[in-house]
């Protein structure tokens, strides 16, 4: 592994590969049969072309790998004798998968395909055409007119959207994974860290635009990927946006500092949103109106967690948690967290939006399962005594993981702000 500085390390290249590539034989072992068998698929096939991957295709191959040309996987269900994985395709899969061909051509894929479809005959058949997960949609117009041109009229009748099946394919994760992802959130929030330090900040000088690039250089120099851009904005006092009026965009001594920022490794992402405060000369802690205030979106994360029950959809645990919150006395509390793992925006029980606190048909409609990893997003708001009276709105947010033992953080959670010295 290779050290950095604030003692952030990340893995070559090809302990990556290995790493990555032992998770997914795990996934298809044993996420892949249990995902086919609830959602009554026997057969589950997943087209795609060379670069225009579908998004589950990219969570079925391994990561040292080359994908020429079309790309043809085939998933079919024996019951006792376990879930048969076939690339018809030249891409190399290792052992992960059967290779009844390793060749690059249409006319010789299309024809296998066929053959295999018809000696196995499928009940449900199903491919990636769904409506509501847009990770269950990437199969193309054009390759289903292919697809369709290609089997006899009876399997035709059999293709089903494997809706259900890609979202519990996608938003399961194995044991092996969550402990991978242990690790990419405490590389996140390392780089977070790193940020709100004098090592990316001086007062008066840099702006929340210079964080942005400073997280993306850490993040490139470190050999990940960013899940989105970055973004940093400053939460100011009207005392200061007074002093140094609507265009100043340097960050000055009594400032909050905002991030809502993810990153890509090891095939899993992170997301956070996270504060610093900057001192003002004499002051060794933020005023205690924000300190009340991040105490009050802990008490908050504490509710998220104790409420997760399997089974419970998205807007069932959206509205026990926004009940207990509101009994608790939780201050202007709101909820909008999303499943995450193997995507940003993940398949899985959506609870709430920004813009919506009661009710999401569809993605809010997905039930908790185990293996179930989330952004635990939310925010409380209140008035600061120190400020004034001034309305401050916390937005927070760290990731979570649902298992057997219950909800719990994969790595730590934000208790006290960020310090930033104020003196340059």
């Amino acid at each position: 592994m290779t050290d950095h500085p604030f003692n952030l390390r990340t893995r070559p290249m090809r302990e990556r590969a290995a790493l990555i590539n032992r998770n997914l034989r795990g996934r298809l072992d044993a996420i892949l049969p249990l995902a086919m068998r609830e959602t009554g698929f026997d057969m589950w096939i997943v087209l795609c072309q060379e670069d225009n991957p579908d998004p589950v295709f990219t969570t079925l191959i391994p990561m040292d790998t080359w994908c020429p040309i079309l790309q043809l996987l085939v998933f079919y269900d024996r019951g006792a004798a376990g879930v048969e994985r076939i690339n018809i395709s030249g891409t190399n899969t290792h052992n992960l998968y059967d290779r009844p061909y390793r060749g690059q051509l249409e006319r010789e894929q299309w024809p296998l395909l066929r053959k295999i479809v018809e000696e196995r005959d499928p009940k449900r058949i199903g491919i990636n055409t769904g409506a509501i997960q847009w990770a269950a949609g990437g199969l193309t117009h054009n390759l289903y007119k292919q697809l369709v041109d290609n089997l006899p009229t009876r399997y035709v009748e059999r293709l089903q959207s494997a809706e259900p099946l890609v979202t519990r394919w996608l938003a399961t994760l194995t044991d092996e994974e969550i402990a991978t992802f242990e690790e990419v959130v405490r590389l996140g929030r390392g780089i977070i860290a790193e940020c709100y330090s004098r090592a990316a900040i001086t007062t008066g000088v840099t702006t929340t635009t210079d964080l942005e690039w400073f997280y993306w250089q850490r993040s490139a120099d470190l050999g990940v990927d960013i899940a989105f851009k970055p973004f940093f904005d400053v939460v100011r006092s009207n005392a200061l946006k007074a002093e140094f009026g609507p265009a100043d965009r340097a960050i000055r001594p009594g400032d909050l500092i905002h991030c809502d920022v993810g990153i890509r490794y090891l095939r899993l992402n992170s997301d956070h949103q996270e504060w610093a405060y900057v001192l003002k000369e004499g002051e060794t802690d933020a005023p205690a109106g924000l300190r009340a205030l991040l105490a009050e979106g802990n008490r908050l994360q504490d509710i998220f967690m104790i409420e997760f029950q399997r089974g419970r959809t998205g807007n069932q645990l959206l509205r026990h948690i926004l009940e207990r919150a509101r009994r608790e006395a939780i201050p202007g509390p709101r909820v909008y967290s999303h499943s995450l793992g193997l995507f940003l925006h993940q398949p899985g029980p959506l609870i709430g939006l920004p813009w919506e606190q009661e009710s999401n048909p569809g993605r809010g409609d997905v039930a908790l399962e185990y293996g179930n990893a989330f952004t635990m997003e939310l925010c409380v708001s209140g008035p600061v005594a120190e400020w004034g009276g001034q309305e401050v709105r916390l937005s927070m947010e760290e990731d979570v993981v649902y298992t057997l033992a219950g909800c719990r953080l994969l790595d730590g959670r934000q208790t006290a702000f960020h310090l930033i010295a104020g003196a340059s």
